[in-house]
């Protein structure tokens, strides 16, 4: 009963959204309990889909609950736009897809007092098909301390999937996140620092006009260039916003800095664009980024110590 009833409230929310749900199935928890996961899809646009996995018990008739999820949908409308809805950039210029997260968090088996959700994610530089076999990815282990759960409303996916994804951007340009062809979970530690109680709000990275201007370039260029074929790419994402501790305004004065340049073509509504000739014509730049930043991130030996050549 409670997951007919839930069914009912996702979908309704959903079609507020602009989505219609596709499909509902039974999901598992890691720890054990029952799941809902609904397939949703813009409804002007079936084949762009995301998956919205919520614990069966889910109150959404919670107030603050429920305008979290509209705010989550709302946005996953906007982002659904996207030729790939999965993909995000990092600072470094890593093009990058998130999937198989197993929400909600789940309690550490280990004994440690943390939240802990699985998930994946796989550099998306077009050299190979998406989900190929060989393709470099990360899969990773993303653990939320106790003071960290405070100021989440709810350890679901609607409330913490925004926050999760740029963690793991930051993770990785920190250089704490390795992509291999085959590996195990990879930790990525979420504490108070990425959090600021004063101004209640999650903080990232602190960037100036000249690496936001550099991001939505690349974005543009990866996002839409390369793995879009043209099509235009949400600009205003209020999770760049975060990740670049920025504003919605901050951001859209860079749009119109890139456009001042030639290097993108807004769409009527000034919220989309992709990039001109003169932007994807810098691909040998981008590609020396992609290659700088995958090897900086790769582990460094002591060769001397390799050797022998060391006094321990």
């Amino acid at each position: 009963m409670m997951s007919e009833v839930l069914a009912i409230q996702v979908g309704a929310a959903a079609k507020a959204a602009g989505l219609v749900v596709v499909s509902t199935e039974a999901g598992e928890k890691y720890s054990g309990g029952a799941t809902a996961k609904f397939t949703l899809a813009l409804a002007g646009d079936p084949k762009k889909t995301e998956l919205l996995e919520l614990s069966e018990g889910f109150e959404f008739g919670r107030t603050d609950l429920m305008e979290g999820v509209k705010a989550y949908l709302a946005e996953s409308a906007k982002r659904l736009k996207n030729p790939r809805p999965d993909c995000y950039v990092t600072l470094h210029g890593l093009p990058l897809s998130f999937g198989r997260f197993g929400w909600p968090f789940h309690e550490s088996t280990s004994g440690a007092d943390t939240s802990l959700v699985h998930g994946e994610v796989r550099l998306e530089d077009a050299r190979l098909a998406p989900g190929g076999e060989g393709v470099l990815h990360a899969k990773v282990a993303a653990s939320m301390t106790v003071t960290f759960r405070d100021v989440v409303p709810a350890p679901e996916q609607p409330f913490a999937e925004g926050f999760i994804y740029n963690a793991v951007r930051k993770t990785m340009d920190q250089g704490q996140l390795e992509l291999v062809k085959s590996g195990n979970r990879q930790p990525v530690p979420l504490t108070t620092r990425y959090y600021s109680a004063k101004q209640k709000k999650f903080v990232f990275n602190d960037t100036n006009q000249r690496q936001r201007k550099d991001f939505l370039a690349a974005k543009l260029y990866w996002l839409s260039g390369v793995l879009g074929a043209g099509e235009p790419v949400w600009l205003l994402d209020p999770r760049d916003a975060q990740y670049l501790d920025t504003t919605l305004d901050e951001l859209r004065a860079t749009v119109g800095a890139l456009m001042g340049e030639g290097l993108l073509r807004l769409t009527a509504d000034a919220e989309y664009g992709s990039p001109t000739g003169k932007l994807t014509e810098r691909r040998e730049a981008y590609a020396a980024q992609l290659a700088h930043t995958l090897e900086s991130i790769k582990p460094a030996f002591n060769e001397e110590m390799r050797a022998g050549m060391t006094n321990m």
